[in-house]
């Protein structure tokens, strides 16, 4: 199942919403190199880039929520934190027994619907806590 971008993925903030947006695309290349039988490595660099840009994402995330003083900074912290886990357990797994039926479905449920569904409750906070604050969207 392919994610697609819509409005109510939009915090506000251009930089994380871009960065929100290569997300859901690499999830996006993710299963569709899964279910379309793509080889071990295509399907490894894949979860390897969403991985680091995940990282990436995760950092500049953070930094904002710290620059404008975010209540629920460390609780979104473990929430990340625990994330990170996740996706290094679903890159162990294909490394390990390759681009099977059972990690097509890991992959679309603990990484798309997960991203979906964070952005939509966690992250649309930071966004209400920035626009509370009057916090410059561009920051």
């Amino acid at each position: 199942m392919a994610y697609t971008w819509s409005n109510d993925l939009v915090t506000g903030n251009a930089a994380i919403d871009a960065q929100h947006k290569q997300l859901v695309t690499a999830v996006n290349s993710l299963l569709e190199a899964c279910t379309g039988g793509k080889g071990r490595a295509a399907l490894i660099s894949t979860l390897e880039f969403l991985i680091s840009y995940t990282l990436k994402h995760f950092a500049d995330e953070e930094k904002i929520q710290l620059q404008c003083k975010y209540p629920d900074y460390e609780n979104h912290k473990k929430i990340h934190e625990s994330f990170k886990v996740t996706v290094s357990e679903l890159a162990k797994q294909l490394h390990d027994e390759g681009p099977t039926v059972s990690l097509v479905a890991k992959v679309n449920s603990n990484l798309g619907k997960w991203l979906v569904s964070h952005i939509q409750r966690e992250d649309m906070k930071i966004a209400a806590h920035m626009r509370k604050i009057g916090w410059s969207q561009a920051g």
